[in-house]
């Protein structure tokens, strides 16, 4: 199933007990409103789906992961409110991963930014290349990584984060993220990730979906107040947006590119 949105697409397939969930789009994998909405339901969807034992998450191409928020419609935001219904939406999919019942777990082909390393901290294990940098850069916008920071910090302990959320131009190896537990398992070729992600999931679909359904609300224990923490979060985000600063770096961003 295809969902087609804001020039790129949420697609889900369905095959032997593994639902594959890919987006899409022609900025980086960037990742517009709409494309986050799609992606929380397309995530709870398959969460509630009897037939679906385990879930991969994935995205387009053979470049980057994800570059995180669309600039075009950071730049866009005019109110706190509409920042409010923007970062929103990095919440409620963080939250549509954090309560789906099956594990689920990420393929990561390159580079993540800002958003997509809190897209990759929500999955349950994430299977990566030697091309994944990671980088939180949303300081160098004028805002933080105020939604992603509670999922990022969970992953990879406090310390760890606040390198990443103060070193905010700086990319981080794939060999770093793997140190730090963002990563459990980093491929030198794309083949060897594919080759252990077909590994896993194999096994996966041969052990018990109670037992799974169980471990998942054991590793997120002491996250419940999060449908309230990240929507805290993404007001912070919201307001920040809107400084002259912020819209001033958008623009020298949006120029460069």
């Amino acid at each position: 199933m295809i969902h087609q949105v804001s020039n790129g697409y949420v697609k889900s397939e369905f095959h032997n007990g593994v639902t594959t969930i890919e987006f899409s789009h022609p900025q980086s994998n960037s990742l517009p409103l709409k494309i986050l909405d799609e992606l929380a339901q397309t995530i709870h969807r398959a969460g509630n789906d009897d037939e679906t034992k385990l879930i991969v998450l994935s995205s387009a191409g053979d470049k980057a992961f994800c570059a995180g928020a669309s600039f075009d419609e950071l730049a866009a935001i005019q109110n706190a409110e509409q920042g409010l219904q923007f970062f929103s939406g990095f919440a409620h999919v963080i939250n549509a991963m954090r309560t789906c019942p099956k594990f689920i777990v990420a393929r990561i082909q390159g580079k993540c930014v800002g958003g997509g390393v809190g897209l990759v901290a929500a999955a349950d294990y994430v299977i990566a290349t030697e091309q994944a940098e990671i980088k939180l850069s949303e300081l160098t916008i004028g805002i933080g990584p105020f939604v992603v920071g509670p999922v990022v910090e969970r992953k990879i302990g406090t310390s760890a984060f606040t390198q990443l959320a103060i070193d905010a131009s700086m990319w981080r190896s794939a060999q770093w993220a793997g140190r730090k537990g963002l990563f459990a398992e980093v491929h030198a070729t794309s083949e060897g990730m594919d080759e252990s992600l077909s590994r896993l999931t194999n096994t996966l679909l041969h052990s018990s979906p109670a037992a799974m359904a169980e471990m998942k609300k054991i590793f997120w224990k002491g996250t419940e107040n999060w449908d309230y923490l990240l929507l805290e979060r993404a007001a912070i985000s919201g307001k920040l947006v809107l400084s002259s600063f912020t819209k001033n770096a958008i623009e020298k961003f949006k120029t460069k590119g």
